[in-house]
């Protein structure tokens, strides 16, 4: 069966995913999703669509799915755990807009609407949407992450966003036969230094500022990251607090431990991190050896107040462990070494360091991915060095679509 697709956003770029597909009489929306730049970015208008297939819930595969869902009264497929997850970085989206005063992109009984429409899949299970068969696959990226798998007359594989090595909170993802690959490439042409490396070097410098009588700041997104960072600082008997979103996802992600590699390591490192939940007990993190904390780019969440406190004494540190976006503090603070406090620009005086532990696959990995799906097609998205690929995919048909271009593959 002939099928047409179209990018609405995050083909050539990274992020605001929207993919439409369109055959046998269903019209299927792929994600839909923005970039929380300032203003924010959003995909192409949606066409009328029968069903929403989310992939995972960060705001840039899911952040517009409401508009959709409202409209349309069409079903949401996906993880239990994307959307619950998801439904709380909805409504975090809309405090946001209304609190920069920028147009709100659907209202709050849009996100309600939304989530009466899911249907709940897990991992392995199968259902059909017509006469196309759709196999839901984990995708290693965050817990509740996933592929999916179209089956009509051959097999084709949406990724979303994906990593194949094993974090210390998800399994990586594991390749599917398929004719048809539509692969993230986030990270094409860079590759990720090896992680058990990276840990350590992170934890040797938490240990160097805390025996220096330092305090270590660890600004960390909410979804996939403070655990992450958790889990891994659980080996240590420091004084350390919890702050911020990041603490509400801990627990939804406990509710939910097939999801997870180790539940059992994320409630032991639960319990070794206090928690900060009102303004006495931040006042307490903020001498603490360690804070892990929202906002990751320090843009947001109690970030910016501890780094406001921690700023000018060098025996601090600033440890960042997540991508830092072009326009935010924590791409000024690595580049300029300061940051912007209400609306003025501040020297910082501790130390910063930049730890990598992107939960994307790097370019290596990707290709590694892509070899053992043995595609004919490969249709790379959500990159902005796509090209980068070419190379390293001589032997396949690789399509490079742009936003807003149809083209039709065989399914």
């Amino acid at each position: 069966m002939e099928m047409k697709f179209k990018f609405l956003g995050g083909a050539d770029v990274v992020g605001r995913m929207g993919m439409v597909m369109e055959g046998d009489g269903k019209v299927i929306l792929m994600d839909y999703g923005m970039n929380p730049t300032k203003p924010p970015e959003y995909p192409l208008p949606a066409p009328r669509v029968d069903h929403v297939l989310l992939t995972h819930c960060h705001l840039d595969h899911c952040g517009v799915v409401p508009q959709v869902c409202k409209r349309d009264t069409c079903e949401l497929f996906t993880t239990p755990l994307s959307a619950e997850v998801g439904e709380i970085m909805m409504y975090d989206s809309l405090k946001i807009a209304n609190a920069e005063s920028y147009p709100l992109p659907y209202v709050t009984g849009d996100i309600e609407k939304t989530m009466q429409n899911v249907v709940p899949m897990t991992y392995g299970d199968t259902f059909d949407l017509g006469n196309i068969e759709v196999t839901m696959h984990s995708a290693g990226h965050v817990p509740g992450a996933a592929m999916f798998e179209f089956g009509v007359d051959t097999s084709t594989l949406y990724s979303g966003d994906i990593h194949t090595i094993k974090q210390r909170l998800v399994n990586g993802a594991r390749s599917v036969d398929c004719q048809n690959l539509f692969i993230e490439g986030t990270y094409g042409g860079r590759i990720h230094p090896d992680r058990k490396i990276v840990e350590e070097q992170f934890l040797d410098k938490v240990d160097e500022v805390v025996e220096r009588g330092g305090t270590v700041l660890v600004p960390c997104f909410a979804v996939g990251r403070t655990q992450e960072i958790m889990i891994l600082l659980n080996s240590r008997d420091y004084d350390m607090w919890v702050d911020g979103m990041g603490r509400a996802i801990t627990r939804i992600y406990l509710n939910y431990p097939r999801y997870l590699a180790s539940a059992r390591s994320l409630w032991a490192s639960k319990r070794k991190f206090k928690e900060v939940y009102n303004a006495n007990t931040r006042r307490k993190a903020g001498s603490a050896s360690v804070i892990v904390t929202t906002g990751g780019m320090l843009d947001g969440g109690p970030a910016l107040g501890y780094l406001s406190r921690l700023k000018n004494d060098p025996k601090n540190a600033i440890l960042l462990v997540g991508y830092q976006a072009d326009d935010t503090n924590g791409n000024m603070l690595m580049n300029r070494g300061c940051v912007k406090i209400d609306g003025e620009i501040v020297k910082v005086n501790c130390e910063v360091q930049k730890y990598d532990f992107s939960a994307h696959a790097d370019h290596e990995e990707i290709v590694d991915f892509i070899n053992a799906c043995h595609p004919e097609n490969i249709v790379m998205m959500h990159s902005e060095t796509r090209e980068l690929f070419l190379r390293d995919l001589a032997d396949y048909n690789v399509i490079l679509p742009r936003t807003g271009e149809e083209f039709t593959l065989q399914v």
